[in-house]
């Protein structure tokens, strides 16, 4: 993980979840940790997110690459996972939304961050968007 990371979770864990400075300032983002799927290790990441009822929304965009992020790859082989967010730390599980609910929320995810608007033509791959549901009683 680089720095940049180390220090943007720091602050976020810091301030109950949410970024205070920077260009992330204001924006909602969650830390979550997935488990490598080769290694088992704990993989955390910073992801924005927008909510969908309970759930928490993602997408794999990798800043628009030609190829899943790791942690789409992760998620696959171990869809539990833990959440920083909102000021809480819970696990959760991860789901791939179908064909009937990816519009709606892909449009729910670019209305929070526009930049992701150009990432599927950037990237020439529909760009992943996951939910992530607290488990029950947690």
């Amino acid at each position: 993980m680089d720095d940049w990371t180390k220090r943007l979770m720091a602050e976020m864990r810091a301030n109950d979840g949410k970024v205070v400075t920077g260009p992330l300032a204001g924006k909602p983002h969650l830390i979550m940790t997935s488990r490598g799927a080769k290694t088992g290790q704990p993989r955390p990441v910073v992801l924005s997110y927008v909510r969908d009822g309970d759930a928490f929304v993602v997408a794999g965009t990798a800043g628009g690459s030609p190829t899943d992020p790791n942690w789409v790859h992760n998620l696959k082989a171990n869809p539990e996972v833990t959440l920083e967010a909102e000021g809480r730390t819970f696990p959760a599980r991860a789901s791939f939304v179908d064909d009937g609910e990816w519009p709606g929320l892909w449009d729910a995810l670019v209305e929070s961050r526009p930049d992701f608007a150009a990432y599927p033509d950037k990237a020439g791959r529909k760009i992943p968007v996951i939910k992530l549901e607290p488990v029950a009683g947690a």
